[in-house]
């Protein structure tokens, strides 16, 4: 008898973990640009004059851009007024229209990757926080800045 109860709970204990690893599995293959022509939005704004995002869904809150990125998200913005309080990101692994740039996949480092960006002949780091949008870094990124 207690046999045939320890079987039925490591059975249900099986059935929810399968459940719970579909879910997450299912979950970020639905963040994945790579597996269609999603295209993910993120809203920026600037704090200690640093810019920075928060996306709860992926478990971030007041995310830096750091290291070339900032100055590249600086040029974007340049026509959106007060884009400092906030603008939308869009962003793709694959063109869209409208799109104003095009990052170029360059090199791993520390965790993040290095993207060439040839409309402003300058290089950025993304942070490991890419990871939560992409499951490998995208050769290609393709984005547009928009006011709020």
């Amino acid at each position: 008898m207690r046999r045939d109860r320890a079987l039925w709970a490591l059975g249900v204990f099986l059935i929810v973990l399968g459940c719970v690893l579909g879910a997450f599995i299912y979950g970020r293959a639905q963040r994945s640009p790579q597996l269609g022509n999603a295209i993910l939005i993120l809203e920026p704004y600037k704090e200690s004059n640093t810019w920075v995002f928060d996306d709860p869904d992926a478990g971030l809150e007041r995310e830096p851009f750091v290291a070339g990125i900032p100055q590249i998200l600086d040029r974007l913005t340049s026509d959106i007024t007060n884009a400092d309080r906030g603008f939308r990101l869009l962003f793709s692994a694959k063109p869209f229209p409208g799109h104003q740039i095009e990052l170029t996949w360059l090199r791993p480092e520390t965790g993040g990757n290095w993207y060439r960006c040839e409309e402003y002949q300058t290089e950025g780091w993304l942070c490991p926080a890419l990871g939560r949008y992409f499951a490998d870094p995208p050769a290609k990124l393709y984005a547009r800045a928009e006011a709020l």
